[in-house]
């Protein structure tokens, strides 16, 4: 077995940005920027702009406003954490095609954190009245409007939300969004439905002893502890166990200053508070990443009792809405390893090769795709679209499977799959009782509850190749590379080959018929004509199969 080579793993923000930019990976903004109609929306470019996913890059804003010409002395850093998969990976301080095992290999092997008695999260401490003060507290933070046109305020994005379990003491940490309400005070929207938060189970239990409960929301941490926010980690683990695998040593931290919760120590900033476990507050509207807004909600109210930050801290931010972006990236590059870990692994699928999930608007959960080995038995393709369909309950609800000569990550591979593989009477299971999981809402029906049948449901497609096919109708590898090398002689613009972009066979190809493709090829064409001759018979239909009469 060939030894991996050592990983080399930012332990904080600025460290990482400092490999990005090295890498050529990061731009630098220096001109007055509006931090509310401006700065997502510059970012949002790259995704909407045809580029390809190798050329975006993070966003450093040096010089951040709003409109009233307020200027903000703190940088903002978009992109940072996974414009890109390579960007990702750099996070993650390995390979993207390491990034499977490098998350088997920490969620198997958790690392617990070390307490330090100072951390450099804490160099500057904000506190009582200074938190109340006009354009103090939360107004000093430069966090942008994410969809300008549609949310009702800025909004903390890039969040680790670290709330501890009253019962066991065992913290949870999550990506939730928090919304500014005041110089003090957040509306953190922690979601309820099942698969959900587990920030919220924590709040259901000091709901229960009548306590308000303690709550860290950490922007700015290192790769390896921010990518664990939006991981979907059974409940009760603590990804802070997990960061420090992925680091390859204990993530250091430090006790909070105003609440008994332990946040990063080389965080940028941390802002402590209480939540409400009595009354809830409207938060919303605001861009989700189904690719809808969302509309005004009741959720949770935190009243701000710290913020800590670096002397020099960076605000991180991260674009989310509709997919492709970031937070699509971010869930993407880590989810999909983990589903192929667990059916080949967890349940024992045979032959599974590959998971895909969609991420182009409808942001990876509703659609998933499996690519199995040929000849994979039946019954293991559909274990395989089952186990996808029920691992996480907002997961999964339409599950599709095609052969291994289909890329599931092209969707109009997977559609010619569909069109020409699959018969539905036979190879689609609709699925009933399904949990209504992350998606649009609307308020035109309020108080009016579904039938728990129809509310949602699954959809499983076999589209997987089940008998021997005719080849596929591109010319053949050697000639399609051949043509290749000549466009790029010509300095034709660039190419980007999807498959299929070649033709290949599927089990139902003669050696006759291989001899004529080699005779056309070779200027030989009248020897099959002199072969085809010899063959030549009457009585018959036009588009009379050969192989039925002369077999």
């Amino acid at each position: 077995m060939n030894a991996q080579p050592p990983r080399t793993v930012s332990l904080d923000l600025q460290s990482h940005l400092a490999e990005l930019e090295r890498r050529g990976l990061l731009v630098r903004v220096d001109d007055p920027i509006d931090k509310d109609t401006e700065l997502h929306p510059l970012v949002r470019c790259q995704f909407v702009g045809g580029l390809a996913e190798r050329d975006r890059r993070a966003f450093l804003f040096t010089n951040v406003v709003d409109c009233t010409g307020k200027k903000y002395d703190i940088p903002v850093v978009v992109g940072a954490l996974a414009a890109s998969p390579e960007i990702y990976s750099i996070g993650m301080g390995c390979p993207v095609d390491r990034i499977r095992s490098a998350w088997a290999t920490a969620i198997a092997n958790p690392i617990p954190p070390t307490v330090v008695e100072r951390g450099s999260c804490q160099d500057v401490v904000i506190t009582g009245e200074d938190l109340k003060k006009p354009g103090g507290g939360l107004a000093r933070l430069p966090v942008p409007v994410s969809t300008p046109g549609f949310d009702a305020a800025p909004t903390l994005t890039a969040t680790l939300c670290i709330t501890k379990d009253p019962e066991n003491g065992i913290a949870n940490m999550s990506t939730n969004r928090a919304a500014l309400k005041s110089t003090d005070r957040l509306a953190v929207r922690m979601s309820s439905r099942i698969g959900g938060s587990g920030g919220y189970r924590h709040w259901l239990k000091y709901q229960k002893l009548g306590q308000p409960m303690p709550c860290a929301i950490v922007v700015g941490a290192a790769p390896v502890i921010a990518y664990n926010g939006p991981q979907r980690l059974p409940y009760d683990f603590d990804e802070l166990t997990v960061a420090g695998a992925l680091a390859g040593s204990p993530i250091k931290v430090v006790r909070a200053k105003t609440i008994d919760v332990m946040v990063p120590a080389d965080a940028e900033i941390v802002i402590e508070g209480l939540i409400s476990t009595e009354l809830l507050e409207p938060e919303g509207p605001f861009g989700e990443s189904t690719g809808y807004v969302a509309l005004e909600d009741y959720n949770l109210s935190m009243e701000v009792t710290a913020i800590t930050h670096r002397k020099s801290p960076l605000f991180t931010s991260i674009i989310s809405q509709v997919t492709p972006s970031e937070s699509s990236v971010m869930r993407k590059v880590a989810l999909e390893p983990l589903f192929l870990t667990h059916l080949k692994d967890g349940i024992g699928i045979r032959g599974i090769k590959q998971v895909s999930m969609h991420e182009n608007l409808s942001n990876l959960r509703p659609l998933i795709f499996l690519q199995f080995a040929a000849d994979t038995p039946r019954t293991e393709v559909w274990r395989g679209l089952q186990a996808a369909a029920s691992r996480i309950a907002d997961c999964g609800k339409i599950v599709i499977a095609v052969s291994e000569d289909v890329d599931p990550a092209n969707p109009n591979a997977v559609f010619w799959s569909m069109a020409y593989r699959s018969n539905p009477i036979e190879d689609v299971l609709v699925v009933p009782f399904r949990s209504p999981g992350h998606g649009p809402s609307s308020d035109r029906k309020p108080g009016v509850e579904p039938d728990p049948r129809t509310a949602n449901s699954t959809l499983l497609i076999d589209a997987t190749l089940k008998h021997p096919m005719p080849p596929i109708a591109l010319p053949a590898k050697p000639y399609m590379e051949r043509a290749q090398e000549i466009w790029n002689r010509l300095k034709l613009p660039p190419v980007h080959f999807q498959a299929p972009w070649h033709g290949y066979a599927l089990g139902d190809w003669s050696d006759q018929w291989e001899a004529f493709a080699q005779n056309a090829a070779a200027a030989k064409w009248e020897e099959n004509g002199a072969n085809t001759l010899a063959r030549r018979r009457g009585g018959l239909k036009p588009e009379t199969s050969v192989r039925s009469i002369e077999d």
